[in-house]
C-alpha cells in the first residue's frame, strides 16, 4: 500500500522531472514499478523509498525512480510508414535544399534503447552512392541513462531484432554476440548518443533538418506538450520536418507546426512561435 501523501509526492516528482503524468487511478503502476527498486535499495517498502527520495531528490534514488517509471517501448523501423515517407518524400526535398553544404542533421529525441536512430542509420547506409560526400549527423538522446548504455552497446536479443528489422539488414549489418546480435561498428559510429531531458533547455543542441520525437509526449499533460512543441519549433530548420508518434498531434496544442506538404506523417515549422509556457526544469 502507498499513502496518499507519498503518492502525491511521487506523482509531482515524476511530473516535474520527466513530464510523465500519473493519474490517481494508477497507484498500482507506481507500486508495480517502484517496489522492486525499493527492494534493490534495501528499503522497507514504498514509504521508505519516498523518504530516501525526499532527502536526496537529485541523487541516485531520484534518477532510479524516473528510470523505473519511464516507458521505453521501441522497435526497429517502428510503424514502417513514417520511415518510408522520410526516405521517399521528405528526404529528397532536403537533399536538394542542402546540395551546397551536403550536410544533414537528424535528432532522435527520446530514443530509448536506440532502435530508432539505428533504423535511420541503416536507411542512410542503404542509400549508398546517393549520399557520397555527404555528412549525416544522427544525434540520439534519452532521459534514461540505462537505456543509453544499452543503445551504445548495440546488442539486441533475437526477439528485438525480429520486431521490424528486415532479414537482409540483420544478415548484412549485425554479427552474432552469443545468443544475441550486435550492430556492426560502421553503423554504431553513425549515431551519437547523449543524455537529454525534453523538459530542459535543448537549444544548445543547435538546429536540425529533421527531429523525431515519437511516442513520448503521449505521457505529458497538454501544457507540457505545448511547451515542448514550441521549443522544438525553434530547433527545426524552417524547411525541416518534425515526426511525432502515430497517436500524437499538434492540433489544439500549438500553431508552431503545420502539416508537411510532402507527408501526413510529418510537420513543418510555421512562423507562429509563442514564448515558452513553462518554467524549465534545471539541474
Amino acid at each position: 500500500m502507498i499513502t496518499q501523501a507519498d503518492f502525491a509526492y511521487l506523482r509531482d516528482f515524476l511530473h516535474a522531472h520527466s513530464g510523465v503524468v500519473v493519474s490517481d487511478r494508477r497507484e498500482y503502476l507506481l507500486a508495480a514499478r517502484l517496489l522492486p527498486l525499493a527492494r534493490r535499495e534495501g528499503l522497507d517498502g514504498l514509504s521508505a523509498l519516498v523518504s530516501a527520495l525526499r532527502r536526496e531528490p537529485h541523487g541516485v534514488v531520484g534518477r532510479d525512480v524516473v528510470d523505473a517509471m519511464t516507458t521505453g517501448e521501441t522497435s526497429f523501423f517502428r510503424d514502417r510508414t513514417p520511415f518510408d515517407d522520410f526516405r521517399d518524400r521528405v528526404l529528397p526535398e532536403l537533399i536538394a535544399a542542402r546540395s551546397s553544404t551536403r550536410t544533414l542533421r537528424i535528432w532522435s529525441a527520446a530514443c530509448s534503447t536506440g532502435q530508432e536512430p539505428y533504423s535511420l542509420a541503416l536507411m542512410f547506409r542503404d542509400m549508398g552512392r546517393k549520399l557520397d560526400g555527404w555528412t549525416i549527423e544522427i544525434l540520439a538522446t534519452d532521459l534514461v541513462a540505462r537505456s543509453l548504455e544499452y543503445a551504445k552497446r548495440g546488442i539486441y536479443s533475437q526477439f528485438e531484432v525480429q520486431r521490424g528489422l528486415p532479414i537482409l539488414h540483420l544478415l548484412k549489418y549485425f554479427t552474432r554476440a552469443g545468443e544475441d546480435w550486435q550492430i556492426v561498428p560502421e553503423i554504431r559510429r553513425m549515431v551519437r548518443f547523449d543524455q537529454g531531458n525534453l523538459l530542459r533547455d535543448f537549444s544548445k543542441l543547435g538546429t536540425f533538418d529533421v527531429v523525431l520525437c515519437r511516442n513520448v509526449m503521449i505521457y505529458f499533460d497538454p501544457l507540457t506538450k505545448a511547451d515542448v512543441m514550441q521549443r522544438l519549433a525553434r530547433v527545426v530548420r524552417p524547411d525541416g520536418a518534425l515526426l511525432l508518434g502515430g497517436a500524437e498531434t499538434t492540433i489544439g496544442l500549438t500553431q508552431a507546426f503545420a502539416q508537411h506538404p510532402a507527408s501526413r506523417s510529418f510537420f513543418r515549422p510555421t512562423t507562429k512561435i509563442e514564448a515558452p509556457r513553462l518554467r524549465l526544469v534545471h539541474g
